[in-house]
Parts: C-alpha cells; structure tokens; sequence
C-alpha cells in the first residue's frame, strides 16, 4: 500500500526558511494533482499549495510569495519551498497525492503522516 512520507520539517526561526520533501513509499504508477495540507493546533486542515501534473500552481493567500511548490514527475516527489516563515505558519504539513498505485486502479487520495513546522517569533 503506498504511503507518503514527509521530510524537512523541524525549527526556524522567523524570517527563515525550510524545504519540505515528500514522497510515495513504494512505486505509484501515476500522480495527478500533488498538494502540501497544514494543520496548527485547534485549527482545520488547511489547503496550502497544489501543482497539477503540468506544472500549474495554486496557493492560498497567506502564503503567496512566500512559499513554493514544485515537483519532480520522474522522481514522483513533491516539495514545498518555505521562504519569510512566519510564526503563524506553524503547524504540522501534511502531502497528498491524487493519483493511482497501478495502471488498472482508480485514482485515489494518498496521504503523509505530516512533519512538524515550527516558527519561532
């Protein structure tokens, strides 16, 4: 079963910058649309960030400009570079790729166990 698995994450401090990684467990046969979810302490999940399988992307206002997302189809991994940190972007980023594990299965969501962003003022 695939599983994602976060990397990048741990303790900056405001002003700074991080470079989260994530990536599929074992081989997925393709990916569609990869996303970078956050979640900080008694809030929702919060969609951050979304490229397509052709490179277009999506932010949420509270970080455009500041954070990118990108992708590497060949290595089918995603990252979520995190420039001018905040304190409130603290919080736990979670991956997610809609895609398939194999040719003959329908899409599905895949998710991340999260890696924890912390941003100290």
């Amino acid at each position: 079963q695939v599983q994602l698995v976060e990397s990048g994450g741990g303790l900056v401090q405001a002003g700074g910058s991080l470079r989260l990684s994530c990536a599929a467990s074992v081989s997925i046969f393709s990916i569609n649309v990869m996303r970078w979810y956050r979640q900080a302490p008694g809030k929702q999940r919060e969609l951050v960030a979304t490229i397509t399988s052709v490179g277009s992307t999506n932010y949420v206002d509270s970080v455009k400009g500041r954070f990118a997302i990108s992708r590497d189809n060949a290595k089918k991994m995603t990252y979520l570079q995190m420039n001018s940190l905040k304190p409130e972007d603290t919080a736990v980023y979670y991956c997610n790729f809609f895609g398939q594990e194999k040719w003959m299965m329908g899409p599905r969501d895949y998710w991340g166990q999260g890696t924890q962003v912390t941003v100290s003022s």
